[in-house]
């Protein structure tokens, strides 16, 4: 009987256990992952989106409940600037959307971001005044170690941060 009850947990845990990451794709090209769930999820808007800029959508779902929400999170913006990265922009947070504790029973940590690229100045100009030169520089710095940006790209941007250039 122990068998049969190991094998019935081991066919769960592989069905259950398993991360979503669908591509990113143009946020009118489809409906959010979080639309229809059976879990729902706490929206927050981010900024207003620019018009004649076509928003794009990121999803990424922990592969259990034992992932934090920030790591999936970090998923995401990473999934994010590597899609702006190739038309050599930034990502620009419009809205996320996050999966509502308790995370248990298939109700694994959820991040979904509605992002536009933007040109490096405009993304600057349009930043928080409240963001401090190191987090600036922190948020570049895992941009370079995800391959989003290269080690030029890097410290131009590091150099504009600082002033120094």
């Amino acid at each position: 009987m122990t068998l049969i009850r190991f094998a019935t947990y081991l066919s769960a845990s592989a069905l259950l256990g398993c991360a979503a990451n669908p591509p990113v794709q143009p946020a009118a090209s489809g409906k959010s992952s979080f639309d229809g769930a059976v879990f729902s999820g706490e929206t927050t808007q981010l900024a207003k989106p620019t018009p004649g800029i076509e928003p794009y959508r990121a999803f990424y779902q922990g592969g259990s409940g034992f992932v934090s929400v920030t790591s999936v999170r970090e998923t995401v913006e990473t999934m994010a600037a590597k899609q702006c990265a190739r038309s050599g922009k930034v990502v620009r947070p419009l809205q996320e959307t996050t999966s509502k504790p308790p995370h248990v029973l298939g109700n694994f940590p959820r991040v979904e971001w509605l992002f536009e690229c933007a040109d490096p100045i405009e993304a600057k100009a349009a930043a928080p005044a409240g963001v401090d030169k190191l987090t600036q520089i922190e948020r570049l710095k895992k941009l370079l170690d995800n391959g989003a940006l290269t080690q030029e790209e890097y410290e131009r941007e590091k150099g504009k941060i600082l002033g120094s250039r």
